[in-house]
This record gives structure tokens, C-alpha cells and sequence, in this order.
């Protein structure tokens, strides 16, 4: 479960261009795993760069050539980083091919679902880089044009351009993008819901609860046991009984 999670905040910081492992949200996820993102890591990631006064200013004006670059810091890097959300399927598939292997995933259905589940979010995944890091389809159509077409327009460009910007990359940390925090945090909380309890197994709150188990409601409120211990002929007429009458009861509604 926990890798699954990893998965979804991997990407996440994988869109921002955050290609370390060492981020408060998914250092307890992957900490533990041999990545590249893992080894390329050093102490001065944790050190904030100084920035200038004149460059905190143009930010604060939202002047683009004042914006710091998120692609520097993976450019910069000595070592390779990897792909961390690739990284993370591996060992999920390792663990899937080893839950198999030893006899714990029997059944064929679950394993071709879970080949399946793999690939979708394999494929979330590269729609979503897909999305990030393709650009306005100007230059391949207009060619040479494109330069004196800028020129002669470029307060619209501009407005264009400003607004292309905002829509080609969701995935940042400005109050109109996605709220992929909420959604990271959404999915643990989930997944801790559904780890906090036992798989449930269907012979056991049959037998467990017989007296609270009606077969047959609202026609009849008798117990699972007590219909057990009926013929098949007087739970088919049952059941003939409870179509006839919820028929009835869909007719005096709809009138």
C-alpha cells in the first residue's frame, strides 16, 4: 500500500521537477528502497538558496524572466536521478511477481486485474508528463512566420501566452493549479482505511450475524438460518412474491 502511495507523490514532485527522494512527504514511503533519486541526494539540497533582492522583487511582480527555473535544479545534478515513479512500479511489480510465485495471489482473475491496474497508472503517469512538458503547437505551423506574427502581435501573444502558461503546467503550486497535496493525502488516508481492518471474509459475517442477515427484506425480516432451513420451492414463491410486490409498490409511486 505504502508503495502505491510513494507511486502517486512520486509523480507528483516529479511534475514540479522535484527529483529527490528527500521530501517530507515521501521520505518515510521510499526511504527504504535503492533509487537513483536516493543516491544522487546530498546534504545542500537542504540548504535554501540565497536570492537576490532584485529577483525576489521580479518575482513578487510575477516577471517570467525573474521566475527561478524548476528544471536548473535537475540539470545541475552530479549524478543520474532516474525516474522515481518508474522506480517505485518495479518494486510493486517485484512484489506482485513474488505474491504470486509463492501461492498468495491465486487466483488468475486478480493477477490480469492487477497487470491491468499497473499499466493504468503507468499510462496516468506518462498523460500526465505528456501534458507538462508538450508546448504550444506555433512554430511547427507557421514556421519563419512565427517571428514577424509575434512581433506584429504581441500584446495578444503576450495575453495568450500568459494564459497558455497557467493551463500547460497544472501540476504547480499556484492557487489555481491541481491540488495534488489534497489528492496525495486523500489517497493515504484511504489506504490506511482499508489496511486498518481485516480482509473481510463473506462465510464468517454470514455465520456471525444470523439474526441481523434478512434474505428477503422488507417481504419477510425472518433471519438468514431460518431460511436455510426452508425448501427451494418456498424461497422461490419468496421471491416471486417480493417482484410482484415491489412492482405494486413502483405503480402506487409512480401514480
Amino acid at each position: 500500500m505504502n508503495l502505491i502511495l510513494g507511486f502517486a507523490v512520486a509523480v507528483k514532485h516529479r511534475l514540479r521537477f522535484e527529483p529527490y527522494a528527500h521530501y517530507d512527504d515521501i521520505v518515510g514511503l521510499v526511504s527504504h528502497l535503492d533509487t537513483y533519486a536516493k543516491a544522487a541526494f546530498k546534504e545542500e539540497h537542504l540548504e535554501k538558496k540565497r536570492t537576490s533582492t532584485w529577483k525576489a522583487l521580479g518575482e513578487k511582480l510575477g516577471l517570467p524572466f525573474a521566475l527561478l527555473n524548476p528544471r536548473k535544479e535537475m540539470k545541475q545534478s552530479d549524478l543520474p536521478l532516474g525516474n522515481l515513479p518508474l522506480e517505485n512500479l518495479a518494486y510493486l511489480s517485484a512484489y506482485f511477481e513474488e505474491v504470486s510465485t509463492n501461492g498468495q495471489m491465486k487466483s488468475t482473475v486478480l493477477r490480469g486485474q492487477f497487470m491491468n491496474a499497473l499499466a493504468g497508472i503507468t499510462d496516468t503517469a506518462g498523460n500526465a508528463e505528456r501534458v507538462l512538458t508538450t508546448p504550444l503547437p506555433l512554430y511547427n505551423k507557421l514556421q519563419w512566420i512565427t517571428i514577424p506574427g509575434t512581433i506584429a502581435a504581441a500584446y495578444i501573444i503576450l495575453g495568450i501566452a500568459t494564459i497558455g502558461d497557467e493551463l500547460e503546467n497544472p501540476f504547480g503550486n499556484d492557487v489555481n493549479d491541481l491540488p495534488l497535496d489534497q489528492y496525495c493525502a486523500e489517497l493515504g488516508w484511504e489506504l490506511d482505511t482499508l489496511m486498518s481492518t481485516p480482509c473481510p471474509k463473506f462465510t464468517d459475517h454470514v455465520d456471525l450475524n444470523k439474526h441481523l442477515n434478512q434474505p428477503l427484506w422488507p417481504l419477510s425480516e425472518s433471519g438468514y438460518q431460518e431460511w436455510r432451513e426452508r425448501s427451494e420451492t418456498d424461497i422461490r414463491s419468496a421471491l416471486r412474491t417480493k417482484v410482484v410486490a415491489a412492482k405494486g409498490s413502483a405503480g402506487s409511486v409512480a401514480m
